[in-house]
């Protein structure tokens, strides 16, 4: 049951992991959260890779993660009437309401008037990822004209960003909520919300899922770097969608900025997932570029608590190997001795409140005493994060008896989750917790082990109890 890496690994699914000997392969090879990617797919598609999960989980015995992730509004202009056009530099380009008639290399339809309604007079667009970009020189009803900044080819229904400007859009979709309906009765775990702009689409979001699930606040747009603190103190989790963050920014930008959200979800304590074209290479090739492989260990030093596969997993040729890869570069990383080092040097003081402070002296009684493991008697899964919040040097036990928390803590750095059944009291907690890290393999006769817990139990928020607890 035990993982044998803190930082945890989710694999998308997709094309070449849609069965179940593949979606086990990949939870033997370390995946801990998997991906159920609404950008495509069916609803058929996705019920069908969620009953191998679950029925792969019943097998391994241990709980898996399920994240769904919506597609979000998507921008795109129209169609051109005689295929592909060339844009040169210099050239004026209108963009205009017109869905009616197809575009040509003067024109296209963007069937978007929030678009309109948000741009100014110097605004950017960038289109098709932003290989094409555009500068708006003149406003109208209806239309603007830009000038080509950077030109190329354009074709059909190519995307469009327009950075720097918060549009006065909803972050769900008609699509997402008939998604996200259909995902919280198969029961995914998590909810990884697109097109975030402010802290106002979290609180819409919750408002629909009502704790049925964790919401992941997918961070891909300036908008959402510069009111990243006001988004934090609403959302569950943070994906750090690089793909998307470095079409808007520049690609220079990107870093530093994955660094800046990894250390407030962990100052927080947060769960952070770090995303977008970690091992891109190993969509068609066997093996990681050693960029990649350096990519992945830099948000494992930095203390990630997840890394992700995309394409890798979902349509590469080697999603097995693309997970299995991932793990050893994990491995290999937190067995750095300049590993823990780094983790103590960003490790940052707790919140006054009484779940850090438990957290923050189960850390330093582990330290101390040199225990064997931590555990954590979670109902909401609050006092385990809290634990992981203070990146101890001990493994971490979170046992619940809900088994939507022990899915949900999958992403949660260090933990390894275990449903047990409601404990009565002290003495019953501790012969549960000790069996418990004997029978996983994280302890054994003579080490100590430090017990987190709340009184009254049962009662979700009332962490107030530590334990240490010799091994007979």
């Amino acid at each position: 049951m035990k993982r044998h890496c803190n930082a945890k690994i989710v694999a998308t699914l997709g094309p070449s992991s849609s069965d179940r000997a593949t979606i086990q392969a990949l939870v033997e090879a370390g995946a801990d959260v998997f991906r159920l990617n609404f950008s495509h797919g069916s609803h058929a598609d996705h019920q069908q890779r969620m009953e191998h999960i679950r029925a792969v989980e019943r097998e391994v015995g241990r709980p898996i993660g399920v994240l769904l992730d919506l597609q979000g509004p998507k921008l795109r202009v129209g169609t051109l009437a005689q295929g592909p056009v060339q844009l040169k530099e210099g050239a004026t380009f209108r963009l205009d309401l017109d869905k009616e008639h197809p575009g040509d290399a003067t024109r296209v339809a963007l069937p978007h008037p929030e678009i309109f309604a948000a741009l100014t007079e110097g605004a950017e667009l960038l289109i098709d990822d932003g290989r094409l970009r555009l500068q708006v020189t003149r406003l109208g009803e209806g239309f603007v004209e830009t000038v080509v900044l950077n030109g190329g080819p354009l074709s059909d229904r190519k995307g469009v960003n327009v950075p720097g400007v918060v549009l006065p859009l909803s972050a769900l979709t008609e699509k997402d909520h008939r998604d996200l309906e259909f995902g919280l009765t198969l029961g995914v775990d998590w909810i990884a919300l697109s097109f975030v702009q402010r802290a106002e689409d979290i609180v819409e979001i919750k408002r629909i899922v009502q704790d049925r699930a964790g919401i992941v606040a997918k961070i891909e747009k300036p908008a959402a770097v510069d009111r990243l603190d006001a988004i934090l103190a609403e959302t569950d989790a943070v994906m750090v969608a690089r793909g998307d963050l470095g079409v808007e920014l520049p690609a220079e930008a990107v870093p530093a900025i994955q660094k800046r959200i990894v250390r407030a979800c962990r100052r927080l304590g947060k769960p952070v997932i770090v995303a977008t074209q970690m091992l891109e290479s190993m969509v068609s090739a066997p093996v990681p570029t050693r960029a990649e492989a350096s990519d992945v260990a830099t948000a494992i030093y930095d203390g990630a608590d997840a890394v992700m596969l995309s394409a890798e997993s979902a349509s590469g040729r080697y999603p097995v190997e693309s997970v299995a890869m991932m793990d050893r570069i994990i491995a290999r990383t937190e067995a750095d001795p300049q590993y823990r080092d780094l983790i103590e040097a960003s490790h940052t003081q707790p919140q006054p409140n009484t779940a850090d402070a438990i957290g923050w002296a189960a850390r330093s009684v582990a330290g101390l005493l040199d225990v064997a493991a931590m555990v954590a008697y979670t109902s909401s899964g609050a006092s385990a994060q809290r634990m992981a919040r203070e990146r101890p040097r001990a493994r971490i036990i979170g046992m619940t008896p809900r088994r939507a928390t022990a899915r949900r803590l999958s992403l949660v750095w260090g933990v390894n989750a275990v449903l047990c059944h409601d404990v009565a009291d002290v003495p019953e907690m501790t012969e549960e917790a000790v069996a418990t890290a004997r029978r996983i393999g994280l302890a054994q006769a003579g080490q100590t082990v430090v017990i987190a817990a709340g009184m009254p139990f049962g009662t979700p928020g009332s962490t107030n109890l530590l334990h240490i607890a010799q091994i007979d």
